[in-house]
């Protein structure tokens, strides 16, 4: 099984939210013996979705390969104006590259949500994300994460182990799948 961390913030630095969460969801994920694989949208390439492009830009080509090949998705962004980051759209829009294929777009594949926001509403862009996935033909996970970032590190600056727990259960319900 291969699992795609889909890492929707511009965010390069080490410390930053994005990061962290991908980092704990990697070690959590590899625990359970499949494969992990990081898409970090920041150093990625993606250009803006363009439909009168003559040719696919080779970053797309890839980012389109990775996302096919994986058996399950787990998108991660933080809240902007209500959604998703831009670049996680523009991102996802190019997967039309795939809609001639038998199998186009994340057809039948499982995908997890995570959004933080500085408040409590990081369940609008989970809520933007679960539409995206659907209109994807993906099979949307009932468990997903908002998180308020206030409460997601503890005094130790380690994600809190309410938010541990919440991340696990999801990794957890998309590992084994709908039938378990």
């Amino acid at each position: 099984m291969k699992v795609l961390i889909v890492n929707g913030a511009m965010e390069r630095q080490e410390n930053a939210t994005s990061n962290r969460l991908s980092a704990y969801l990697s070690q959590i994920i590899s625990e359970k013996s499949v494969d992990v694989q990081v898409f970090n949208l920041a150093d990625s390439g993606i250009p803006l979705f363009d439909t009168e492009i003559k040719g696919i830009p080779e970053s797309v080509e890839k980012m389109n390969e990775i996302f096919r090949e994986a058996d399950l998705h787990i998108w991660l962004t933080p809240l902007y104006h209500g959604s998703m980051t831009g670049a996680m759209k523009n991102c996802l829009d190019w997967l039309e590259c795939s809609a001639g294929l038998p199998k186009p777009y994340l057809t039948g594949k499982r995908i997890g949500l995570i959004c933080w926001a500085d408040g409590v509403q990081a369940l609008q862009g989970i809520n933007s994300m679960d539409a995206v996935a659907k209109s994807l033909r993906a099979w949307v996970s009932p468990y997903n994460v908002p998180i308020k970032r206030s409460d997601l590190f503890g005094a130790d600056d380690a994600i809190s182990p309410d938010y541990q727990q919440r991340l696990e259960l999801m990794a957890e319900v998309l590992v084994t799948g709908p039938d378990h």
